[in-house]
C-alpha cells in the first residue's frame, strides 16, 4: 500500500500552524484544571504555583508527543504528575516534610476524576443560572462576585437584609436542585 505524501512545503506549515493553534487552545482551556490538580497534590505547598507553571513549561517542551484527539487532560495531568513527584524528591533532599509517594498516587489517580465532576457540576450550574430570573440572577452576581456588603445592597435595592438573605436561600435551594436533576439527566 503506498501512501501519496504531500511535498507542498506551504501546506504543511498551514497544518503545523492549526495544530499549535489548537494545542495552545487546549492548553489554555486547560489550565485551571491543571493548577488545581496541582494545588491539590501539594496542598498548603506556597511553591505549588511555581511547579504548575513547570508542568506548563514541560508541557510545551512536550507538545510534538501529544496526539491530537486523545485525552488531553490525561496527558497533562501524567506531566504535572511527574513534576510534582520531582519537586517533592527535591523537598525531601532538602529535609522538609513531605508526603509519601504512596499517597501522591492514590491523589493522582483519584483527583482527576473528582476534576472531571467539577466540570459537569459548572456546566450544570451555568444552565441553572441561565433559567433564574433577572433579579435572582443579579442577587446571585453581587453577592458572588462584588465585594458590596448586603446591607449596603440592600439599600440600593430598596430591599431589607433579612428579605435579601431569605432570597437568597431560596435561590440556592432552587439552584442546588436544578444542578442535582441536571446531573442525574446526564448520568442516565
Amino acid at each position: 500500500m503506498s501512501v501519496v505524501k504531500d511535498t507542498n512545503p506551504s501546506n504543511n506549515r498551514e497544518e503545523t500552524e492549526a495544530a499549535h493553534l489548537e494545542f495552545v487552545q487546549l492548553l489554555t482551556e486547560h489550565q485551571t484544571a491543571l493548577r488545581l490538580y496541582v494545588h491539590s497534590l501539594l496542598p498548603g505547598d506556597a511553591n505549588a504555583a511555581d511547579v504548575a507553571q513547570q508542568a506548563n513549561t514541560a508541557i510545551w517542551k512536550k507538545r510534538d508527543n501529544f496526539e491530537l484527539g486523545t485525552n488531553f487532560k490525561a496527558w497533562i495531568y501524567s506531566i504535572a504528575r511527574y513534576e510534582v513527584l520531582n519537586y517533592r524528591k527535591q523537598q525531601a533532599r532538602d529535609s522538609r516534610l513531605v508526603f509519601g509517594d504512596e499517597l501522591i498516587e492514590i491523589f493522582s489517580e483519584e483527583l482527576p476524576k473528582l476534576s472531571d465532576d467539577m466540570d459537569e457540576r459548572q456546566s450544570a450550574l451555568r444552565g441553572c443560572l441561565e433559567k433564574l430570573k433577572t433579579a435572582e440572577r443579579e442577587l446571585i452576581t453581587h453577592r458572588y462576585f462584588t465585594d458590596m456588603p448586603l446591607d449596603d445592597y440592600a439599600a440600593q435595592t430598596g430591599r431589607s437584609p433579612g428579605g435579601l438573605k431569605v432570597s437568597l436561600h431560596r435561590i440556592r435551594t432552587k439552584l442546588q436542585s436544578c444542578i442535582e436533576h441536571k446531573l442525574a439527566q446526564s448520568a442516565r
